[in-house]
């Protein structure tokens, strides 16, 4: 199964940035927001295009869409290593275009599409691809930095955090391995050598597959 991994900061901590060191034919970016890195690089980032907007005939119908769309990418990528830059805001967006509908139900469905992206990967027959999810955090009621989501669905019942096996923390250009207090980021025993490392992807590609003996 490929492998989905959260890096989570806040924005301008890094995250982005620590791309930087893959060549352009080791990495596919999707960027949900933005369309262009913050440095000079010919690392191909494709955005979830604008004909999805016509073609659907509701916002949640325009959502479960944009989310095929990912899980088409990364299903057909030839890169090995797929980075969704700003996953938050695939909630985030979903929840303003649905802002006028009434009821629960939409942040049922918000939930339940964000948790199956992350399963699709889980899924996935290449053992050999890693997916990360470059994610902004919020803070939660006792002070530490999670992942931000959308409505008590992914908090209390999910923990979007507890779908990764590998979480790190971004912070002034540097990445977290471990809690140290402040975040919830986790990875396995003996993956990194210290609780704080430099904020390169790649060296964490590298990192991952040599522990799990990935391609």
């Amino acid at each position: 199964m490929a492998i989905p991994v959260l890096i989570m900061g806040r924005s301008g901590s890094g995250k982005t940035y620590s791309i930087k060191n893959f060549k352009p034919d080791e990495v596919g970016v999707i960027s949900v927001e933005k369309g262009r890195l913050p440095f000079k690089s010919d690392i191909k980032v494709v955005k979830i295009p604008a004909s999805l907007e016509a073609e659907a005939q509701t916002a949640a119908q325009l959502a479960v869409a944009r989310y095929a769309w990912i899980q088409m990418v990364i299903k057909s990528s030839k890169a090995k290593s797929i980075v969704i830059d700003d996953s938050q805001y695939l909630l985030v967006n979903e929840l303003f275009d649905r802002a006028k509908e009434k009821g629960y139900d939409k942040y049922v469905d918000m939930a339940a599409n964000f948790r199956e992206l992350v399963h699709s990967i889980n899924r996935l027959p290449e053992e050999d691809k890693i997916v990360y999810f470059l994610h902004h955090t919020e803070v939660d009621a006792n002070g530490r930095e999670k992942a931000k989501t959308i409505g008590r669905m992914l908090d209390e019942k999910l923990v979007l955090e507890g779908c990764f096996d590998v979480v790190l923390y971004c912070e002034d250009q540097k990445f977290f391995t471990q809690a140290n207090g402040q975040s919830s980021a986790k990875t396995p025993e003996g993956m990194f050598d210290s609780v704080e490392i430099p904020n390169d992807l790649k060296m964490v590609d590298e990192a991952i597959r040599s522990y799990w003996g990935m391609k």
